[in-house]
């Protein structure tokens, strides 16, 4: 059975109580006073925990942070055939089914990260999971087995950004219901996701010097007969 926010100790209740908040007012509304208010303690109840609004915000950020890794985590081990293609369809699953953590993450100013080191950790976890894939995948293809590990590790580096640019955008896209007010053709919205999911597939496999390599520009003026 799930406990109540008045059923855990204070400092997970303060956590609870604060994803509340956020959820009614923003993360604007959020204070330790309207924490306190909700959990219908004293003022300075949630302070024994949180010295500050921005610390109870971190803690938050990081609880999200670390339960959006996990997921990602458990995604690319699910996904047997492609550990990639498992964990961007599990990043835009977990964008649809977890808005507010969603938000919370990638929408909202981090606090001072020297001061809250946890929070800063777990979200470069999250990173890692990617920038390792794709540094195994990498690996594999180098046919030299003495490639230079410091090239392939920038490479790689550049195609996490890559990926994650990507699935941020549609990802932002779609919880900002922008696409629902495009005319589409009709099927294209269902096809949006797996379309983006191939292209990069696509990028990924061929590069921007081998893809430019691949299709050569036809001189100006000619045309095939």
């Amino acid at each position: 059975m799930v406990k109540t926010i008045h059923e855990l100790d204070l400092k997970e209740a303060c956590i609870q109580a604060a994803r509340e908040v956020i959820a009614e007012q923003g993360i604007e509304g959020l204070s330790l006073r309207d924490v306190a208010r909700k959990l219908g303690v004293s003022h300075q109840a949630p302070y024994r925990h949180y010295p500050s609004r921005d610390h109870l915000l971190a803690a938050i950020m990081q609880r999200c942070f670390e339960d959006f890794a996990n997921y990602l985590d458990q995604a690319s081990q699910a996904h047997a055939t492609d550990a990639l293609r498992g964990m961007g369809e599990a990043y835009m699953r977990y964008a649809a089914q977890h808005p507010l953590e969603y938000r919370l993450m990638f929408g909202t100013p981090w606090p001072e990260p020297a001061a809250h080191p946890e929070l800063v950790r777990h979200a470069v976890h999250a990173f890692d999971l990617l920038r390792n894939q794709l540094l195994q995948h990498l690996q594999q293809r180098a046919s030299a087995p003495q490639s230079d590990m410091l090239a392939l590790l920038a490479q790689a580096e550049l195609q996490s950004l890559f990926i994650w640019s990507a699935l941020h955008g549609m990802a932002s896209i779609e919880q900002a219901n922008v696409m629902q007010h495009l005319v589409l053709s009709p099927g294209v919205s269902a096809m949006a996701e797996p379309y983006l999911m191939g292209m990069m597939q696509t990028a990924l496999t061929h590069g921007p010097a081998q893809a430019s390599r691949a299709t050569p520009a036809s001189p100006k003026g000619s045309h095939e007969d």
